[in-house]
């Protein structure tokens, strides 16, 4: 965008302001196509626009009418109101309905009125920069899954299925996540399987536990398009590290929103790091807020996370962990799932010491 004009878009009913503001504009280099009311940007609005220029007082649509429109329409074009009226009332509901600016009439001061429109344009070209990094994200996901295809043709059984295929894609995003963090692989693995058996001994249902086998391997896949390098560092994290750590639930919720089939999953996902008592992250959700199986996977990643090796702290042992997790039931874990996660591990013997290594690299369980 910065190599090519920015194409804008004015919505006015006095033919002399539309003359004017458009000379200007085009004086600064843009391009411009005017319209008498907000029933014309309706007619002629697209993706292609970079700004739009609205005035309040229009016959028919006025203003108003129209932004609501846009947003429904969800371009994210920066919309600036153009109106001589500048009462306290006018600019509340300009605001609220996400207006980006004003611009008053008669137009006096033409810097001020360049930078506005500039930055109108900066932020269009933020915009766009995002919807292209998603893109190309999604793009490359694509590539990956196309590659572990190609390398394994058992996989192509799943391309028979909607649901088996899309599988298929998160766990190739799902391999470049344990290529970025050796330590996730084996936290991944750990958790799905504490999961599983912890599943079986609550009796879910065959439905549920395939959920919560999902949920348990993909619940860390947001830390794919994250920089977290600074857990690899010796000593504590800042709290502008823990901010970003933070931000992984939410990140990988997005990640498979558009998989409609996983919708348990992704809810599970986003909210494996809330609390019973509310004080949890990302949405603060309280204990009657969340499902079993959320309640599941935040108790066993927790315990994974207390027993494993970290740069920043020393892992506690089965017992100091249990403890931790009895001592925070009712706050943070749900209390009947601890109780019956307790008793599990312990009579699998369950500790992260027990977990071994393949030629593979794979962890296994061991034998009963």
């Amino acid at each position: 965008m910065q190599n090519k004009k920015a194409k804008i878009l004015i919505a006015d009913d006095d033919p002399m302001v539309r003359n004017t503001v458009s000379k200007i504009l085009e004086m600064f280099g843009h391009r411009v196509e005017t319209v008498v009311d907000g029933s014309g940007v309706m007619e002629v609005i697209n993706d292609s626009f970079d700004v739009i220029i609205l005035d309040i007082n229009m016959p028919g649509m006025d203003g108003f009418a129209t932004i609501s429109q846009l947003n429904k329409m969800e371009y994210d074009i920066p919309v600036l109101f153009l109106t001589g009226a500048g009462s306290m009332d006018y600019a509340v509901k300009a605001i609220n309905l996400g207006a980006y600016d004003f611009l008053t009439k008669p137009i006096e001061d033409l810097d001020i009125f360049n930078v506005k429109i500039r930055r109108a344009i900066e932020k269009r070209m933020y915009v766009i920069k995002d919807r292209l990094y998603r893109e190309a994200l999604e793009d490359d996901v694509r590539k990956k899954a196309e590659m572990l295809e190609e390398q394994n043709k058992l996989l192509l059984t799943y391309s028979e299925n909607l649901e088996k295929a899309t599988v298929q894609l998160m766990s190739s995003m799902q391999n470049a996540m344990e290529e970025k963090d050796y330590y996730t692989a084996g936290h991944t693995m750990r958790v799905t399987e504490y999961a599983a058996v912890l599943g079986r001994a609550m009796d879910l249902k065959e439905e549920d536990q395939l959920v919560l086998r999902r949920a348990s391997q993909f619940h860390d896949i947001g830390k794919l398009v994250i920089d977290l390098s600074c857990i690899q560092k010796p000593g504590k994290l800042t709290e502008e590290e823990w901010i970003l750590i933070r931000k992984h639930p939410s990140v990988g919720a997005n990640i498979v929103k558009p998989l409609k089939f996983m919708g348990r999953e992704r809810f599970i996902i986003r909210h494996h790091h809330e609390r019973i008592d509310g004080k949890g992250y990302p949405d603060g959700m309280h204990g009657n807020q969340l499902d079993q199986l959320t309640k599941i996977l935040t108790v066993v990643d927790s315990y994974d996370a207390m027993t494993s090796k970290r740069n920043y702290r020393k892992n506690m042992d089965m017992e100091e962990a249990l403890t931790e997790l009895h001592s925070c039931s009712g706050t943070q874990f749900d209390r009947d799932t601890v109780e019956v996660f307790s008793k599990t591990i312990v009579h699998y013997n369950l500790k992260s010491s027990v977990f071994t290594e393949d030629f593979f690299g794979k962890y296994t369980l061991p034998k009963n």
